[in-house]
């Protein structure tokens, strides 16, 4: 009984979805004559292309692919390598390398990639500074930052500054990385910049003064997008747990 229910649902849900998508009115009948056969027929054809085109479902296999095969990326830039030793190609492998938090082999490639390039080339530097600061050399990677060549664009201006205020603060010049990440933090998407400013005000015993940062953060996590929150849903429950213990406290 409770099978052929679901059968049932099925197919109304599929009708009520080719009626509502304007798809070809055709399907009714064998859904209706064949209800199984022709519900699933209907999903194959009409409803599962579709949702590959969706940036959530992308994405999601995308991860699925990476945690089945962790290697499989690396293995196919390797490939890519090995058949034409191109800045592109290194640019690929260092990028499949730094995604498995292999910092210090991806900073090699990053730098091959660098002398294989005519001009300095502000996205493979940032990346390599990127690189740099994760594998635990902040003056290094401050010191790329800080060169970097110059843009028109806004945003790409403050994803670099973003990196520099975590450079300046594993340097020791908190309050410093504090006035740049609040300032960013206008600008940029997301909460990365006042997470990032909450925990090292909270880090200088300056807790009072996180209740702001944390409370933006906590509004910004509120109108993203699904997959937005969840990429970094650690980050965002760390703030709302870390306001809450401050509101608690009467701060």
């Amino acid at each position: 009984m409770h099978f052929f229910a679901v059968i049932i649902g099925l197919a109304v849900g599929c009708i009520v979805h080719c009626l509502r998508k304007g798809r070809n009115p055709y399907w009714i009948l064998p859904i209706l004559v064949f209800p199984l056969v022709g519900s699933l027929a209907y999903l194959i054809v009409e409803v599962l292309p579709g949702l590959g085109a969706r940036r959530e479902v992308r994405l999601a296999k995308a991860a699925a692919v990476k945690t089945i095969d962790p290697e499989r990326e690396v293995r196919a830039a390797q490939d890519a390598l090995d058949t034409a030793d191109t800045a592109a190609n290194r640019i690929a492998m260092a990028d499949a390398l730094a995604g498995q938090a292999r910092w210090s082999e991806a900073i090699l490639h990053y730098r091959e990639a660098q002398a294989k390039t005519p001009l300095p080339d502000r996205a493979v530097q940032i990346k390599l500074a990127k690189a740099t600061l994760e594998a635990g050399n902040p003056a290094e990677a401050r010191r790329l930052l800080e060169s970097l060549p110059g843009t028109h664009s806004i945003a790409e201006e403050d994803r670099g500054r973003l990196l520099l205020a975590r450079a300046l603060a594993d340097c020791g010049e908190a309050e410093e990385a504090i006035a740049l990440f609040a300032e960013i933090g206008e600008r940029l998407p997301g909460a990365e910049a006042q997470c990032r400013q909450a925990a090292l005000l909270i880090e200088q015993g300056r807790e009072a003064d996180a209740v702001v940062p944390l409370a933006e953060a906590e509004r910004r996590a509120r109108r993203l997008d699904r997959y937005e929150r969840l990429r970094d849903r650690e980050m965002y429950a760390w703030a709302e747990r870390t306001l809450a213990e401050l509101r608690g406290r009467g701060l």
